[in-house]
């Protein structure tokens, strides 16, 4: 298969998410009280290891897969569930590969998956139960209510978080104006961009899972954390440097391998973007380039900003540029340079006011 198995997992649960017409069929499925084995895809292999049962290639439809699933065998539709491919076949995987399920029906779909590296759906007949297995892994259909209770829980921490993280990056921009931070004032705004990305994550994967349910919650997703993945960006880009030999997607790449153990120690913030923390090393100095508050500047674009970073090579020698300094920049005519200059001056006033008053 060419998706990974997170990848391929995620296809799998916008598959069967409310408001498909898979999952019509499995609800369906479960109110009729008969259990059902269904491949989620078709190819040589799943030919091979079929047997018995009749090719049918029609259109897919719930009503349909729950009149198929009456008849003993396995159901087969192709790679998008577009179509239902065959019926009433009868599964014989490698019997050699490795199970830990023990009834008869869950034992054939775990080892299918296994073997034909394609998705498939057990609905339990006496249990109840929606179980989907996608490479080695399985996982059991929730009900959309306790979904969206714990989508509900996070969304609240979520929001905790993102006030918290508002603090920090406030007091990150006054200092920046001020020329006063330090290493240990980065990586807490790293640390909590991170923690915020991935509370976003662990909710994106419960709106997934939502489908049709889950559209008020991805709202306020949005809401909470949109332009939050450029923050990260312009903030490793304002203190990393080539000298360090860390690049922006490096940098990114570490905070994310990070364990939750791990996340809550700044010197693995710091680490992350180069720096040697070694005794007081939180505590030194950095200077930013730039990009971060230049990026707040309204109707300015990424190009005009990485020109602008490159002439002064410094956050506080562009606070000090004046019209003339910045028009002579390749691009920053008289009207951007104004647009520039009154931009950071309402930046730096907001951002002393903020905390200091």
């Amino acid at each position: 298969m060419q998706h990974s198995d997170d990848e391929l997992l995620r296809h799998t649960l916008a598959a069967v998410a409310p408001g498909t017409e898979l999952r019509d069929g499995l609800e369906r499925i479960l109110r009729g009280r008969t259990g059902a084995l269904i491949v989620l895809g078709q190819d040589k292999l799943v030919d091979q290891i079929a047997t018995g049962g009749f090719p049918l290639d029609i259109e897919f439809s719930a009503t349909r897969l729950r009149e198929l699933a009456k008849m003993d065998g396995a159901v087969v539709t192709d790679r998008d569930v577009t179509r239902i491919v065959r019926a009433a076949t009868q599964l014989l995987p490698d019997p050699s590969i490795e199970t830990s399920e023990s009834g008869t029906r869950h034992r054939t779909a775990e080892r299918v998956a296994k073997q034909t590296g394609y998705p498939v759906v057990s609905v339990s007949q006496s249990m109840r139960i929606v179980a989907l297995y996608v490479g080695g892994r399985r996982v059991v259909l929730e009900d959309s209510s306790q979904i969206l209770s714990r989508g509900n829980q996070a969304l609240q921490t979520l929001e905790r978080y993102k006030a918290r993280l508002d603090e920090v990056t406030g007091t990150l921009s006054a200092l920046e104006i001020e020329d006063l931070v330090s290493v240990r004032d980065v990586a807490s705004v790293l640390q909590r961009l991170e923690m915020v990305r991935r509370i976003k994550e662990e909710i994106a994967d419960y709106v997934l899972q939502l489908g049709v349910d889950g559209r008020l919650l991805s709202l306020q997703l949005e809401e909470l954390t949109g332009g939050l993945t450029d923050d990260l960006a312009w903030v490793i880009r304002d203190y990393v440097t080539e000298g360090r030999g860390v690049t922006v997607e490096g940098a990114i790449a570490s905070l994310q391998a990070l364990d939750s153990a791990e996340l809550l120690d700044l010197a693995a913030g710091a680490k992350a973007l180069g720096f040697t923390v070694i005794g007081d090393a939180l505590d030194a100095t950095v200077s930013p380039l730039g990009y971060r508050l230049l990026s707040k500047v309204p109707r300015l674009p990424g190009a005009i900003v990485d020109r602008l970073v490159e002439h002064f090579g410094g956050l506080q020698k562009l606070l000090a540029a004046g019209v003339d300094d910045l028009m002579d920049v390749d691009g920053v005519g008289e009207g951007r340079a104004r647009l520039v200059r009154e931009g950071l001056s309402r930046l730096a006033e907001t951002s002393i006011l903020e905390r200091y008053v």
